[in-house]
């Protein structure tokens, strides 16, 4: 389900996109409108240059049509012997004539033959000059040509050096027969030069051509004047079409240039002049309009999506730190419920471990006494009930992190594959147990025992999850951690122990309660719902942590982060148990303001063959040690009435009387962790008498290396 959070940042993000998108269809819709408009200006351009190109063309023309009509009075009733015998004079007449327009190149009187009989250009006509091959002498052979327009021809007469195209018109006998031509060439140049003072912008074409594609005259100029559209250019199929006017886009056959191109016929001549524009000409017109229009728009729509970029950043930086808040809040909350766990745990288990330890010392005592199987068999419920407690209690504190803890240096390469053994004989038979370490040393600094417990929970865990049986993987490795949410943003180095199995797997629905305390799956009488916790519990209190993933029919993966040690650590312990040393007996102090618990503890030190004498509170413990200092050991809860604890109390032994070797004891005690890290041995109650015996021995043996130390010393 969208939260309002996420449909609020959701909304930014699509206005962010719309900022961008909307002014961007609309910038390419005015895009194409405006192109399109261009091409609509373009082709007006082009036009109205048809217009000037049509009145300029069609008045050259009609002036060398009344050229063709002077000359030909001039020459009326001259035969040629005439023209020969009179040609200085008239060369002189037709060079007035050609001088008097600057579009001419110059105008020959050409006999029947095809040999010149006079020209503007030269005197006298060379004898040899034969124009007998032209296409504009050939064309008026016949009659009803008039007035003929050639292809572009190079000069063959002195006098004559550019190129030129002419037009002729047929001289006639009075019978029609035919006499000769009139040809009168015209330079290109004009026009080009025309078509240069034209071209005010950059891209434009002029060019006139005839009805066949020669070109007679092109703005730009082209390296070959004799260059020819073929009938597949768009100005042949127009014409074979039979339009007069025809516009259109074309890709030169002379320069390759893209261009718009609108032709138009010259009134009364098969020649047609044409009018275009670059494409890319009409493209730069229209880049330089819209450019005008982004520095404007490109500003405006950078400045709206920056508004709402910082909003959304700000939007979302306000969610993040409401969520923030909201974890916090929520972590603040569970906190306080496992510290008033803790807190309710702590006070109870004190009590409550003085309890199951005057039951289970009281079983121990009537098992002595009765000897009826009914009675057994009831001391036997009691007992087992007695340890389930105890279980519970610790579990509990493990999950509060209130466990007192004795941490050691093992290394992990070792001690895991030793747990093998162990987890093998506590599983089934149908499941695989491997487990891979690094030939590196993995040091941890640990509580052993409780490591271990939580390495057999998660396997009794796994058990239960592979009921057909599967496979149990224990892996270590180190790794170093970089803040990482899914790993309690710990930093620094760890070493991560891996293990999965290939079971049922977990819903994702209670995957996130999984380490909570009370929780399970199982049925009634199958579990407590503290495994978990204590692995978790265990985990934080050693300064890492524990991190869960699972997926239903794909078994589950627990991983226990724990700080990586440099120590050397401590060698694992013998599989062969060590020779007890025996303990001589002596006096022990007991200091305890359970009645009921310092009998107890009073009936395992008399079983260990220690005389003992009892007190109530540490200041009367004192007060004893002032009169008599003969005691081989001071025995005493920590937790006591009186303003003075029993760490207050081993406290000063240490100091006043520091040959006394001090055991603690407590139930539950904040004071207990204090009391490991300064070096006095703690018993966790409750207890029995071979666990007693053992702390007994190691409190002793810690004195005694204390006082050679001192005594070293001085």
């Amino acid at each position: 389900m969208l939260t309002p959070q996420h449909a609020a940042i959701r909304l930014l993000k699509l206005m962010m996109v719309a900022s961008l998108v909307l002014p961007a269809l609309l910038f390419l819709f005015a895009a194409w409108v405006s192109y399109r408009n261009m091409e609509k200006v373009a082709d007006e351009r082009i036009d109205r240059s048809l217009d000037i190109l049509h009145e300029h063309a069609l008045k050259v023309f009609q002036t060398v049509e009344r050229t063709f009509a002077e000359v030909n009075e001039v020459l009326r009733g001259t035969t040629d012997i005439g023209i020969n015998n009179n040609q200085a004079a008239l060369h002189e007449r037709l060079k007035q004539i050609a001088e008097t327009m600057p579009q001419l190149q110059g105008i020959v009187i050409i006999g029947r033959d095809g040999h010149a009989l006079v020209s503007s250009n030269s005197f006298p006509v060379p004898k040899n000059a034969s124009f007998a091959d032209r296409d504009y002498f050939k064309a008026q052979i016949a009659a009803g040509a008039g007035t003929y327009i050639s292809d572009m021809h190079t000069p063959r007469m002195s006098g004559i050096n550019t190129s030129f195209f002419t037009l002729s018109y047929r001289r006639a006998l009075p019978d029609g027969t035919f006499n000769g031509v009139i040809a009168v060439a015209v330079l290109p140049g004009y026009f080009e030069n025309f078509y240069a003072r034209m071209a005010r912008n950059e891209g434009n074409y002029f060019a006139m051509v005839r009805a066949d594609g020669s070109f007679l005259a092109r703005y730009p100029v082209p390296a070959n004047r004799k260059a020819k559209l073929n009938e597949e250019s768009q100005f042949r199929i127009g014409i074979s079409k039979g339009l007069e006017r025809y516009i259109f886009w074309a890709n030169s056959q002379v320069d390759h240039i893209e261009r718009r191109i609108e032709y138009r016929k010259l009134t009364g001549f098969p020649v047609y002049v044409l009018a275009g524009t670059e494409q890319s000409a009409i493209r730069a017109e229209w880049l330089n309009y819209m450019s005008s229009h982004l520095i404007f728009g490109v500003p405006i729509t950078a400045l709206l999506f920056v508004v709402l970029w910082i909003a959304l950043r700000r939007t979302r930086r306000l969610y993040e730190e409401a969520e923030r808040r909201e974890v916090a809040e929520g972590a603040l909350r569970q906190a306080q419920r496992l510290e008033a766990l803790g807190q309710l745990t702590g006070g109870v288990a004190h009590d409550f471990n003085n309890l199951l330890m005057v039951v289970n010392g009281s079983v121990r005592r009537l098992r002595a006494e009765l000897v009826d199987k009914k009675h057994i068999r009831l001391l036997d419920m009691i007992a087992t009930a007695t340890q389930r407690g105890e279980s519970l209690t610790r579990q509990l504190l493990t999950f509060s992190r209130r466990q007192t803890l004795t941490p050691e240096v093992i290394d992990l390469s070792q001690r895991l594959p030793m747990l093998k053994e162990l987890l093998a004989r506590s599983l089934r038979g149908d499941i695989e147990i491997k487990v891979e370490v690094p030939e590196e040393v993995c040091a941890v600094r640990v509580d052993p025992g409780e490591f271990e417990l939580a390495i057999l929970n998660l396997a009794i865990n796994a058990k239960d999850a592979m009921q057909s049986g599967g496979m149990l993987s224990i892996r270590a490795k180190p790794v170093t951690l970089k803040g990482e949410a899914t790993a309690d943003s710990l930093r620094g180095e760890f070493v991560a122990i891996r293990v999965t199995d290939t079971g049922v797997g977990i819903p994702s629905d209670i995957l996130p309660r999984v380490f909570e305390p009370f929780f399970t799956t199982k049925e009634v009488g199958k579990g407590t719902g503290l495994g978990l916790s204590q692995v978790y519990g265990f985990a934080k209190q050693s300064g890492g942590t524990a991190t869960i993933t699972s997926a239903e029919a794909r078994g589950t993966a627990i991983t226990l982060y724990l700080p990586r040690s440099h120590e050397t650590p401590n060698p694992p312990p013998s599989s062969e148990p060590a020779p007890a040393q025996p303990i001589a007996a002596g006096t022990v102090l007991l200091v305890e303001d359970n009645a009921e618990v310092a009998e107890v503890g009073a009936g395992y030190l008399h079983q260990l063959g220690y005389t003992v004498n009892i007190v109530s509170n540490a200041r009367a413990a004192l007060d004893v040690l002032k009169t008599s200092q003969f005691f081989d050991l001071v025995f005493s809860d920590i937790l006591m009435p009186g303003g003075m604890n029993g760490l207050d109390l081993a406290r000063e032994i240490a100091e006043q009387y520091p040959a006394i070797p001090v055991l603690l004891a407590t139930g539950y005690s904040a004071s207990a962790q204090d009391a490991v890290r300064q070096g006095f041995i703690v018993l966790q109650k409750p207890f029995d008498a071979a666990t007693l015996k053992a702390r007994i021995s190691e409190a002793r043996r810690r004195a005694h290396a204390r006082n050679r130390q001192n005594a070293a010393a001085k």
